[in-house]
């Protein structure tokens, strides 16, 4: 691999805590019984693919989990449980991006949604004075804007290819084995983050004291 002159970052486990668990039991609360096997880290329904890539609306998606759970759920009980997996932007991970933007260009590349995007575009806002990510990254790539998702090939290709990047000069950083087993089949040198800190990981991948 050559010298390394782009980072690519997940954005939900790497850059921004989340905990996947606090929206299984959420659902569950609402009377989703199975909703560990519907939504998780490692797999989900197409119910959650769709509104990730923006096939859906929200009220679509709503309307999707009412017919799951069988309940006349509103709105905003659902809002809730879903954005219940959203915790916040740690400052040590805000001090290390900026960090590396002296030295590398750094994107985000997410599968998110819009429900999620508003309700944690709010929470950095509120901690931060204004959405920071815009002065963090060179350019988000968010899949319900692209219609695209990882781990399909085709979403690492256009990031490669919007912003003329050397994928063996690029490297992308996840915490979802089939994103990084993604990232590799399209050539690009990907790291699975597992239980240390995004800023630590950094620290010991690229000798760069950041975020301290």
């Amino acid at each position: 691999m050559s010298e390394v002159k782009n980072i690519i970052f997940d954005l939900g486990g790497v850059i921004f805590d989340i905990d996947y668990n606090r929206t299984i039991e959420a659902f569950r609360n609402l009377g989703i019984e199975d909703a560990g096997f519907l939504y998780s880290k490692s797999s989900q329904i197409s119910l959650f693919d769709d509104l990730e890539k923006g096939n859906i609306s929200d009220l679509e998606f709503y309307d999707g989990i009412r017919k799951l759970s069988k309940k006349d759920l509103s709105d905003e009980q659902i809002r809730d449980a879903w954005n219940a997996i959203l915790i916040g932007l740690p400052e040590e991970n805000v001090a290390m991006l900026k960090e590396l933007k002296n030295t590398y260009r750094i994107f985000l590349l997410s599968n998110t949604n819009n429900i999620h995007e508003q309700a944690y575009r709010k929470m950095v806002i509120e901690q931060y004075g204004s959405f920071i990510f815009d002065e963090l990254f060179e350019k988000m790539y968010l899949s319900h804007h692209i219609q695209m998702r990882k781990p399909d090939s085709e979403i690492f290709n256009f990031v490669l290819n919007d912003n003329n990047l050397s994928a063996d000069q690029t490297i992308f950083i996840d915490d979802s084995p089939q994103h990084v087993k993604g990232a590799i089949q399209t050539g690009i040198g990907a790291y699975l983050l597992k239980q240390e800190s995004i800023t630590d990981f950094i620290s010991s991948k690229l000798n760069i004291k950041a975020g301290r």
